[in-house]
């Protein structure tokens, strides 16, 4: 019998690194409960404070000295595992994390396919939520045309159960920020949002359940609320990741002076 997969949405903006490390817990945990098929598909939801990452394809010596000028800006700066090159990662963007087995996913264990779905319900979320409808492109993401790019995805696949996701721009607030790096190494590109295209205020945290809904959709799974105090260490460990975040206190804004969407 397949257990039940959940969703967490953390309300408040996470630090990366705490994040990163919270993934890395679920990741062993899965692995050691996959000994008696009791581990369970999760799907983190959230924003981050504002952070610039680099994927696995960059070694420190090339971003060094991008590191040392994003962060006199006000932005974290981490080097990941993840696919793909530098990003950015901040309020007013949803960032999903699906903690999941692929040797449930249908077809089985296929990285390729997994990346397919999740753009996928990313590209549906769009029509279907906000009549947006995307280009064809030859990258991964997102493309509302040619260079304007509204959402990213860069994976990790251990043992079959994967870690980071993707993220997709909900509000013009991390433009500014884009403005700032030739992000995922596409130079013709800027980023885009939902609001720069609606032309009016969204909420965040209304995209939440029909972004849950789609990507269950494309998943095969159906994610139901998590309840913390029923999961154990998993529950614990989320738990205390959110209380990090509200202690975190504020974050930084937006650099002046860039030209946003």
């Amino acid at each position: 019998m397949t257990l039940p997969a959940l969703y967490h949405y953390f309300r408040t903006p996470l630090p990366y690194v705490q994040t990163l490390a919270l993934q890395e817990r679920i990741h062993q945990l899965q692995l050691k409960q996959r000994a008696t098929s009791s581990h369970k598909d999760l799907l983190l939801l959230l924003q981050h404070r504002p952070v610039y990452t680099a994927g696995r394809r960059q070694s420190e010596e090339s971003v060094q000295d991008e590191r040392a000028r994003l962060t006199n800006i006000g932005a974290d700066f981490v080097t990941t595992a993840r696919g793909g090159e530098l990003t950015f990662h901040g309020p007013g963007q949803i960032v999903g994390y699906p903690l999941i087995d692929l040797s449930r996913t249908s077809p089985p264990g296929r990285v390729r396919d997994y990346v397919c779905h999740v753009q996928k319900a990313l590209e549906l979320h769009l029509l279907e939520a906000h009549g947006i409808k995307h280009a064809t492109s030859d990258h991964t993401g997102v493309f509302l045309d040619a260079n304007t790019k509204i959402a990213s995805i860069g994976i990790q696949v251990r043992h079959r159960l994967t870690t980071h996701g993707f993220a997709i721009n909900i509000t013009r607030e991390p433009i500014p920020w884009f403005n700032q790096v030739v992000a995922c190494g596409l130079a013709d590109v800027r980023a885009g949002s939902v609001e720069g295209v609606k032309g009016r205020e969204i909420d965040v945290h209304g995209e939440i359940p029909g972004l849950v809904t789609r990507v269950g959709r494309m998943l095969g799974r159906e994610f139901l609320p998590m309840n913390l105090a029923e999961e154990g260490e998993v529950g614990e460990a989320i738990g205390a990741a959110e209380k990090e975040a509200l202690e975190a206190g504020d974050w930084a804004k937006a650099p002046v002076g860039t030209e946003s969407e």
